[in-house]
């Protein structure tokens, strides 16, 4: 039975594999592979086909015609704005500045869930936002970063307007998740998505020069769609069934730690004092958001 806990596992997934797709993503439009909004066209059609093939193994719902329009608004913010605003910036910016961008997503999450779904913001929320917040703030002023970039400012920019985007899409499923199976809406939300960025990306998508790609990209490539799309829009969710929304939003203070350990890992960054208690900070955030004091009296 999928629980709290479950739930919890599963939006830490999703910032793994978001955590991840920062560097695949850049090493194949750094390397001229594929273009942003060609990349984007490969992501949604790929998640598209999985979605709907996969979605023939679970019992069909029938969707009330009301809720076609739902999907449709949640495919503008969640599919098509959030996705070519994210691969064009991080074009243009480095992986460590996008991902500590995209941690000012709980605060619009925090913001958007108290005013349009009337969430209640306790003191342990607002503090544990504003730790993973300072976290953030340390790794992105004094965290360094050997990639080079284009246009910071313009990428920055991007990225910030690709976090609103986000935001208003999991305000916007959190409704439809009460009602239907993840495999209902989200199929639908990609094949709107779908018809959304095909004018956008079209052009760069026929210039593609698949018989240079190598294993490694093939592989980064085959992740971006999989692992970073697929999944994680299917385990974003189901943690959605369980948990607030700005519960969710605030483990987004995970990317920037996970996308550092994972340069660390590859070779192309070093951990100091400053990342360390960057991490912790992050970390002791996204545990105060999360923290459920009524579900910890009835286990006691």
């Amino acid at each position: 039975m999928f629980n709290r806990k479950l739930a919890l596992i599963a939006v830490f997934l999703v910032q793994l594999l978001y955590g991840f797709n920062y560097t695949f993503a850049k090493i194949v439009m750094n390397g001229g592979y594929i273009k942003p909004f060609a990349f984007v066209i490969l992501r949604v059609a790929g998640a598209t086909l999985l979605f709907w093939l996969f979605g023939l193994f679970f019992k069909s719902e029938k969707v009330e015609k009301k809720d076609y329009l739902q999907f449709f608004y949640a495919a503008i913010f969640g599919v098509a704005i959030n996705m070519l605003l994210f691969l064009k910036g991080l074009e243009y910016t480095s992986p460590i500045h996008a991902s500590a961008i995209v941690t000012s997503t709980p605060i619009i999450i925090l913001i958007l869930s108290s005013i349009l779904l009337k969430e209640r913001v306790t003191k342990l929320k607002i503090l544990g936002v504003f730790l993973g917040f300072c976290g953030a703030i340390v790794l992105t002023i004094y965290g360094k970063s050997p990639r080079a970039a284009d246009n910071v400012l313009l990428g920055n920019t991007f990225i910030f307007l690709n976090a609103i985007s986000y935001s208003i899409y999991i305000i916007l499923i959190k409704r439809l998740t009460a009602k239907y199976h993840p495999f209902t809406f989200i199929k639908w939300l990609f094949l709107f998505g779908l018809v959304l960025v095909i004018p956008f990306g079209y052009g760069e998508l026929m210039e593609i020069q698949w018989e240079t790609f190598t294993p490694y990209i093939t592989f980064s490539v085959a992740f971006v769609i999989i692992g970073a799309t697929f999944a994680t829009y299917i385990l974003n969710p189901l943690a959605l069934t369980k948990l607030r929304a700005s519960t969710v939003g605030a483990f987004i203070y995970l990317q920037p730690v996970i996308a550092g350990i994972f340069a660390l890992v590859m070779g192309i960054d070093g951990i100091d004092s400053v990342k360390i208690i960057a991490m912790l900070l992050i970390f002791a955030g996204v545990y105060l958001v999360s923290f459920n004091p009524k579900s910890k009296l009835k286990s006691t």
